[in-house]
């Protein structure tokens, strides 16, 4: 993929799942289906220390081995040997994020496929290990988790049929799967129900998880190719990727610049949005000398000092970009933080940047 892109970002615009997470899209549904089964959701998500609220807001973030559990729970404790099949039935390959508008605005299929690759570590789950492998006459696309989840049948029924969604998506009507391996334990009377499903012959493997697919497939256009949001998307999580920010104050940072507009911009929501106790997040700020707090000040007075040094941006919108209901407030906060007012500081900054206009 083509890294020259014209705009670059000081971080991303929000915090990324680190190892062994993954976004809690993929719980969506869940509640609605196992209802349907006549079982209660709320129960079997607490059993395994999942809040049940969280799954209104698709990036929050969760532990990918708690999703595993969860749904190998479900399945035993409903009699039912598909469950990750069926969950993945009521769901779209929007689960994935903004990595399916990649997909989507790519001009052909081996660059949604490649973008699919490149990024779906980055946004959903960076345990996921994806791959393109050509034949002559079959291209693959394998997918393997670098931890050990134990026991994951159902997440691989769910991937499975994720994964072909999003491929019959930018595929169109011409897109045929050859087969489907899995690494799963699958029942002999369920291989026809996954085959009819899945729409090609299924293999159970003990290691491959592979989708197959004629390789002159790859050259095929993508109709809803949109060339300058494939840049778009494509540049931004490409810094993303190069970032690599896994360090936990990066993440409460990359947090912070992404909700610092709301109200709701506090060490509560971002512990949630993590994955993580209050307690667990203060205690690993702690370890690098920084509190919460400290970072939402840095964040507010880096963003005010950059919206001040442009005359167009008015001091209710300063205000309000920076979290504050009314501008008394943010002039109260922005002249104990620099000893003078936002006024005064925007004053000198355009003052300073006519000078050096003039003298250049």
């Amino acid at each position: 993929m083509d890294n020259n892109h014209f705009f670059s970002i000081e971080g991303p615009l929000d915090s990324m799942p680190a190892s062994r997470q993954m976004r809690i899209a993929n719980l969506s549904g869940f509640p609605g289906l196992v209802r349907r089964l006549g079982a209660d959701p709320v129960s079997l998500l607490e059993k395994h220390e999942i809040n049940p609220q969280l799954i209104r807001d698709p990036d929050h973030f969760i532990d990918c081995k708690s999703v595993v559990d969860l749904f190998e729970y479900t399945s035993r404790s409903l009699n039912n040997p598909l469950f990750g099949l069926q969950l993945a039935r009521t769901q779209e390959p929007e689960v994935y994020g903004c990595v399916t508008a990649l997909c989507r605005a790519a001009a052909t299929v081996r660059e949604s496929v490649e973008g699919f690759i490149n990024f779906i570590p980055v946004i959903h789950a960076p345990d996921t290990i994806l791959e393109l492998v050509e034949g002559d006459e079959t291209a693959e696309i394998r997918w393997s988790v670098g931890a050990d989840l134990g026991f994951n049948n159902q997440a691989n029924y769910q991937a499975v049929l994720l994964n072909l969604k999003l491929l019959r998506l930018v595929g169109g009507r011409g897109f045929e799967p050859s087969y489907v391996n899995l690494a799963v334990d699958a029942r002999s009377r369920d291989v026809h129900e996954l085959e009819s499903e899945l729409g090609c012959k299924f293999n159970k493997t003990r290691t491959e998880n592979a989708i197959a697919f004629p390789v002159g497939l790859l050259d095929k256009p993508v109709s809803s190719s949109s060339r300058l949001l494939f840049n778009l998307l494509g540049g931004y999580l490409s810094q993303v990727r190069a970032a690599s920010r896994t360090e936990v104050a990066d993440r409460v940072q990359d947090y912070v610049r992404g909700t610092l507009s709301s109200s709701n911009c506090t060490i509560q929501r971002c512990a949630r949005k993590l994955g993580v106790s209050v307690r667990t997040l203060q205690a690993q700020l702690s370890e690098s000398g920084l509190k919460f707090s400290d970072i939402l000040e840095a964040q507010r007075l880096e963003t005010a000092k950059n919206c001040l040094s442009q005359e167009q941006v008015s001091l209710d919108d300063v205000a309000a970009r920076l979290g504050y209901a009314e501008q008394s407030s943010f002039g109260r906060a922005f002249k104990r933080w620099t000893g003078v007012t936002p006024k005064h500081y925007r004053n000198q900054a355009l003052l300073a940047a006519r000078q050096h206009s003039g003298s250049a």
